[in-house]
């Protein structure tokens, strides 16, 4: 155990944590230079296409130190987007150490600060690298500065590095020999083994990613799932390479993986505790569990499909343990389910996966957060879908998320930032200066405003510099109102949503007018109205697409032609009355990005 060091990376989006990953891999011949590609360890499409880390990812290597002893590094690479923090949580669990990497030209940004602080909950041995050291941007003096003041540290334990070009490599693998500690644990002890990731694959069932804490774990053992409470059989065990490793036995201290030939995802939970039934130990706690903010309901687009999306969901929540999820059902759109997600980039990716992954074309409904609804009898409602608000008449006060939210920028952009935390009806409660050209600013604001396009919005207003993080702070009363989207006077509960009041004629009227952008014109005339209980706020009317009923009268009387008119008339008249308006899901995705 003495020569086994578990860490993981963690920096703010976009600071090089993957390429990084791929040097160290390279150093420690653990990938062949054939087999070499850029971020080795994102292995989904998405991940390439966007160029960002989605799923953390689990590899050992091994490293001749120069004293003579050969170490096992456990790493895990974390991604660095405020919608993934999740997976870092899981991530620190299982390590004792952990790299914290900051950009050379960006210096320490909201996410660096929000993971480091989750990294020190946990005890872990900081290791600061001052990434990217090799631009012509590298402010390495002035960089330095900002992590002393973070960490505290000492200048000569910042490395220099650079992911692209290999500088600093073999000193980042030394700092891990030295500074980080090796796993404490007791071999003799009673198995103790932290799940921290699953995946599904189709021939082998669920495989389970875990760290052991005490204990060993042998082939063909007799394993139990603490929480789940089930029994099974070890059938594999092994190490996680680029490809998976068979072993005999794995001691404490070590992470590996394990196929027990499960098929059911409802049996596997990430956080569980696997132990042995000829000696069970108890089951490790203080692992947190996800706090969704934003839910959706996804719906099949053929009700026949509901039991596979059902399926597709299970799988992947597998994969992804920060996803929620439980049925519900819609006048609109029939049976789907009602989805927790930690953000709209979470939402936006978990839609893509279900498309390529699994070949599920999905409707997605307008996003919201969960409200509480107090009655006049006292009753607390928990509200998902603002279809299922009470009647305003039994309602005393409803209730709305807030959380509190760092922005770290540059001085210049305050003004503006303030503005557009105001406009989403937030208050300033402090601001730092972290160094002279970079401020600190904590807002309070309600959940709902931020969902949408707050961090689009943040981004572009400081030209990219601004970083944001937040967590949840409580609920609070709030004067809002259900807002009604009809079309030919029936409601969409799909587009419902509950808006302040002060924003709802606003509302409204946008989406009024997205709307009449983007459904197709009928043969009749289509209403689309925003209400809110039975008073009307906004109104477009889409006109019909018209006929030349007439063409075919050459002269002859005016009588003629109003009679062909009159008759076309009625016929509308009779269309509008039985035709269906259908809204394509282009129209429900285009509605969520109203500025």
């Amino acid at each position: 155990m003495k020569l086994i060091r578990n860490f993981c990376v963690i920096a703010h989006i976009d600071h090089g944590k993957s390429t990084l990953s791929d040097r160290l891999l390279e150093f420690t011949k653990t990938i062949s230079e054939r087999d070499m590609k850029n971020q080795a360890l994102d292995d989904m499409d998405l991940e390439r296409e966007r160029g960002i880390t989605i799923k953390s990812h689990a590899i050992q290597m091994y490293y001749d130190h120069s004293d003579g002893n050969t170490y096992t590094f456990n790493l895990i690479d974390t991604p660095g987007h405020v919608d993934f923090s999740y997976e870092v949580s899981r991530s620190i669990a299982a390590c004792e150490g952990a790299l914290l990497l900051v950009d050379a030209s960006q210096g320490v940004q909201a996410q660096t600060i929000s993971n480091l602080y989750l990294a020190i909950e946990h005890d872990l041995e900081i290791i600061p690298i001052l990434n990217k050291v090799d631009m012509e941007s590298a402010m390495i003096e002035e960089m330095s500065d900002q992590i002393i003041d973070l960490l505290g540290a000492e200048r000569e334990e910042i490395v220099l590095a650079s992911g692209k070009t290999g500088i600093g490599i073999e000193d980042i693998l030394n700092a891990v020999v030295d500074r980080i500690p090796p796993p404490k644990g007791d071999p003799e002890a009673p198995l103790q083994a932290l799940i921290f990731d699953s995946v599904f694959n189709s021939f082998r069932g669920v495989i389970a990613y875990f760290r052991i804490l005490n204990g060993v774990i042998n082939k063909g053992e007799k394993v139990r799932f603490v929480n789940t409470g089930k029994d099974y059989e070890a059938d594999e065990i092994g190490i996680l390479q680029l490809n998976q490793v068979k072993k005999k036995q794995l001691r404490a201290g070590n992470v590996g993986y394990i196929i027990t030939g499960i098929k059911e995802s409802k049996e596997i939970k990430v956080g569980d505790t696997i132990t042995t039934v000829a000696n069970p130990g108890e089951g490790i706690q203080g692992f947190e569990e996800v706090k969704p903010m934003v839910f959706a309901g996804i719906y099949p687009i053929e009700n026949e499909d509901f039991e596979d999306l059902r399926d597709s969901l299970d799988k992947l929540q597998l994969n992804d343990a920060s996803l929620v999820f439980e049925p519900e059902s819609s006048a609109a759109l029939g049976f789907g389910f009602r989805c927790g997600f930690l953000g709209m980039l979470h939402l936006e990716i978990i839609q893509e996966r279900l498309s390529r992954e699994f070949d599920q074309e999905v409707i997605t409904t307008v996003p919201n957060v969960s409200y509480h609804a107090f009655t006049k009898k006292g009753e607390d409602l928990i509200i998902n879908m603002p279809s299922d608000l009470p009647d305003p008449s039994f309602l005393d006060r409803i209730e709305e998320p807030y959380i509190i939210a760092q922005i770290i920028t540059k001085p210049e952009y305050f003004g503006s930032i303030m503005t557009l935390c105001m406009d989403k009806r937030g208050t300033m409660t402090k601001q730092t200066y972290l160094t002279t050209d970079r401020v600190e600013m904590t807002f309070e604001l309600p959940l709902a405003e931020i969902v949408f396009d707050f961090y689009d919005k943040l981004k572009s207003i400081s030209k990219g510099y601004a970083s944001f993080d937040y967590s949840p702070l409580d609920y609070r009363a709030s004067d809002l109102v259900k807002l009604d989207i009809m079309l030919n006077g029936d409601a969409v509960d799909a587009l419902s949503a509950l808006v302040h009041r002060s924003k709802a004629e606003a509302f409204g009227r946008k989406i009024c007018k997205k709307l009449k952008e983007l459904l197709p014109r009928q043969q009749f005339v289509i209403a689309i109205q925003a209400a809110i209980g039975a008073k009307i706020i906004a109104r477009e009317t889409i006109s019909a697409l018209r006929k030349d009923v007439t063409a075919k009268c050459y002269g002859g009387d005016i009588t003629r032609k109003r009679k062909l008119l009159e008759k076309q008339k009625k016929g509308k008249k009779k269309m509008r009355q039985i035709g269906n308006v259908e809204v394509p899901q282009k129209a429900f995705l285009e509605v969520l990005k109203l500025d």
